[in-house]
């Protein structure tokens, strides 16, 4: 699953056009902490929160 939603969020950056940092800003965390959360290094539930926003945001 990490690998999985760190490709399918690399992409649709890539494919908005979006930075990183930028969708940090977006979901209103840091850009580290969005980096845990996309590799997998945090997944407890207001990880799993952000996921669903990150989610919604890049429409994945």
């Amino acid at each position: 699953m990490k690998e999985d939603l760190a490709m399918q969020v690399k992409s649709a950056l890539w494919k908005k056009k979006i930075s990183q940092k930028k969708l940090a800003e977006l979901v209103g965390i840091s850009s580290a902490y969005l980096s845990d959360i996309i590799r997998g290094r945090k997944d407890g539930p207001k990880a799993q929160e952000h996921i669903k926003h990150i989610r919604k945001i890049l429409d994945i």
